[in-house]
């Protein structure tokens, strides 16, 4: 069957209002963070003194739901995803649809269908809706009615909308693959503190983002890039004052004009603004809110695969509106079909602490305290550099990433029919679309490419395997046997063998399947139920695979030829170890979603943790980890900016700092014909990311 190749996104829609649930989770800001004083034009160091950050603040769009537009249909149609998706799809067994809103005579409560109506249901809520009148602003609440209006909603995952900051397409412009010889300068700080560790972004007219890090005496330099006119500017700059500077002439070593830095307060104590919050991480925001260890290690257990901390912390309920997100988190299975796997009158002591923690804390009337950010990165860990491309759609909830056999870098969505692949030299995107499953919702999950180019993409909800050849666009799908209904979570997690056979890891069996039927050739039995990874070694004699991804203590290897088992686990300690690969000495490795890299020692036959030194919070972890060719294993910190690197032989870690306040890494791919490696992962909030440290 043909896919569609295509090289320049598209407009689309995603769902908004009456009942909500896990996607106020996944979701937006609060409503006066979407009437915050955002930068309109070019700011330098002399800027307003009240404007805290500038238009390319790509976190504060996105909490402002402006990733798509400013205002009108576009900007509803992000509200809609990140607030309603979740209970008003059309998959969903509970809310309505809302297709055709404004083609009902009423609504479900019998009040005629208006713009005042449907505006007083949304800020009120219901018996099974909580009340958005202190999440959503009535600017927000028009944009919604905006959507509903334009006939786009509620199409869901087929057509996403465009993104307005990718140019590689209509700009052509070269993207750098060097490290050193660019343009250089210095960095100071007004009140004299130290100026390691700032992050300086070039933006090409690509609209290609490359960051490098100062050293202790302040000073930076980029790599060669093509000669022309950059944004220069400070990525993320609390606790500093914006810089910006657009037109900046470039051309070889470009000796730029000093960069010279304000503070926003004069101490560490930052107002607790929306401008300022938007530029902490997920770790850092849960660090500065009020509440006991418990409280924040529930919260840590219950909320760590799915998406950010700051989407919860930037919603303002009452109890009641929390109770129905909590419950709906923590009581119904899978995604979009919303089943509950508890009983009402079942206690649960976890759900009662995290309701009752999050309405004091993010009550609609709670009040911030000051916010303090964790320390920039020194020494070794400032000599890095960090490219970010952007992707032709928004709100692709992007899932993992891969690498071809001509250094392409492809990429999956997990809540769209969409999957990509990115010239890395150019920056130019090829997209294809995955045949529709009727009745089921698109969304892909794991990419990996066999010997002949071919790729092979897992779809999550439709339970099947996907074969795309590049050369022809065309895709062969498979569905993969699963015990779980359509339109919940299933078959994703799949690795290929050197031969191209497919292993999985589910319903208490780790299988090797024909490709190319589904067909299960063998099978040996799990200590636990599923193994969320499939690992194979370098040698192919070994699979290894991890617990339950929802706080497991198990590993596991297996001798594929005699079928010997090593079954490990933790105890009572919950290590989590999620997603990981083999090292080239035979170790499995996975990343723990307790904040540590979990290593099956496979010699000793001994599980190892290894805890990075991201200081000063205890909120660190990890959804996967991935050794390279030498050894050395790599990390997205899931609700930090860092990506960490740890040598095992010296416990040695280095912990880069990313440009935005997100490594939402689900899979790490690394390039090892570069020296040192390349690191790539596709982040979450919808961009691709290169991470080239220079030793």
């Amino acid at each position: 069957m043909p896919l569609q190749s295509r090289t320049q996104g598209r407009s689309r829609a995603i769902p908004v209002f009456l009942t909500i649930g896990m996607a106020l989770f996944v979701a937006g800001a609060m409503a006066w963070l979407a009437t915050a004083q955002v930068a309109q034009k070019p700011l330098s160091a002399a800027a307003d003194k009240d404007v805290l950050t500038d238009d390319l603040q790509r976190s504060l769009r996105l909490d402002t739901y402006r990733i798509v537009a400013d205002s009108g249909a576009g900007r509803g149609e992000v509200i809609y995803f990140y607030k309603c998706w979740m209970c008003h799809n059309k998959y969903t067994k509970g809310a309505p649809y809302l297709q055709d809103l404004y083609q009902r005579k009423n609504m479900v409560s019998g009040a005629p269908v208006n713009d005042d109506t449907v505006s007083a249901k949304i800020k009120e809520g219901g018996p099974g809706m909580p009340a958005f009148r202190a999440s959503l602003s009535d600017a927000d609440i028009a944009d919604l009615r905006a959507y509903f209006h334009s006939g786009k909603c509620c199409v869901e995952g087929e057509n996403p909308p465009a993104s307005p900051w990718y140019r590689a397409k209509t700009q052509k412009w070269p993207v750098q693959s060097g490290l050193t010889g660019g343009a250089t300068g210095v960095v100071r700080i007004a009140s004299g503190d130290s100026p390691e560790g700032v992050g300086v972004q070039l933006v090409a007219p690509n609209g290609v983002r490359t960051t490098v890090y100062t050293n202790a005496a302040g000073k930076f330099e980029f790599p060669s890039m093509q000669a022309g006119s950059y944004t220069l500017r400070i990525p993320t700059p609390v606790p500093f004052k914006p810089y910006r500077r657009d037109a900046v002439s470039i051309n070889g070593a470009t000796k730029v004009e000093d960069i010279v830095l304000e503070r926003v307060a004069n101490s560490d104590n930052l107002p607790p603004s929306p401008e300022l919050e938007s530029q902490l991480s997920s770790a850092e925001v849960l660090w500065n809110v009020p509440g006991t260890g418990e409280e924040k290690a529930t919260f840590q257990r219950y909320c760590s695969g799915c998406h950010s901390w700051q989407q919860v912390f930037r919603n303002r309920f009452d109890e009641h509106g929390w109770s129905l997100i909590v419950d709906r988190m923590m009581h119904f299975s899978g995604t979009a079909i919303a089943v509950r796997n508890r009983a009402m009158s079942e206690p649960d002591p976890e759900y009662t602490l995290l309701v009752n923690w999050l309405s004091r804390v993010r009550g609609p009337d709670s009040q911030d305290a000051p916010r303090r950010v964790f320390p920039r990165p020194r020494g070794q860990s400032t000599r890095v550099v960090v490219t970010e491309y952007e992707l032709p759609q928004q709100l692709l909830a992007l899932h993992d990433a891969a690498m071809d056999n001509q250094g392409n870098i492809w990429y999956t969505s997990h809540k769209t029919r969409y999957v990509g692949r990115l010239d890395p030299k150019t920056g130019i995107v090829t997209e294809y679309t995955l045949p529709l499953t009727p009745g089921v919702m698109p969304g892909s999950h794991h990419a990996k490419v066999d010997k002949n180019g071919i790729m092979w993409i897992s779809e999550n909800w439709a339970h099947q395997l996907n074969r795309l050849d590049p050369k022809t666009g065309e895709v062969r799908q498979v569905l993969i046997a699963s015990a779980t209904p359509l339109n919940a979570p299933s078959f994703g997690n799949f690795t290929l063998d050197a031969e191209g056979y497919v292993w999985d890891a589910r319903a208490s069996r780790v299988t090797k399947l024909d490709p190319l039927t589904g067909k299960v050739l063998k099978e040996w039995p799990l200590q636990t139920t599923q193994s969320y990874d499939n690992l194979i070694s370098y040698d192919g004699k070994f699979w290894a695979g991890g617990g339950p991804a929802n706080w497991g203590n198990t590993v596991e290897m297996l001798e594929i030829e005699t079928g010997k088992w090593l079954n490990l686990n933790t105890g009572a300690h919950f290590a989590t170890p999620k997603r990981g690969g083999f090292d080239p000495f035979g170790n499995a490795w996975f990343g723990g979603a307790d904040g540590a890299l979990i290593k099956l020692n496979a010699k000793e036959a001994r599980i190892e943790e290894f805890w990075p030194p991201t200081a000063p919070h205890p909120y660190t972890d990890f959804y996967e980890a991935m050794p390279d060719k030498n050894g050395e294993v790599w990390a997205g910190v899931l609700h930090g900016r860092q990506v960490v690197r740890l040598d095992p032989k010296t416990e040695r870690w280095h912990v880069y700092q990313m440009p935005e306040p997100f490594a939402y890494n689900r899979r790490t791919v690394i390039d090892a014909s570069t020296r040192p490696v390349t690191v790539w992962y596709v982040d979450y909030n919808g961009y691709l990311v290169r991470v080239q440290p220079l030793d």
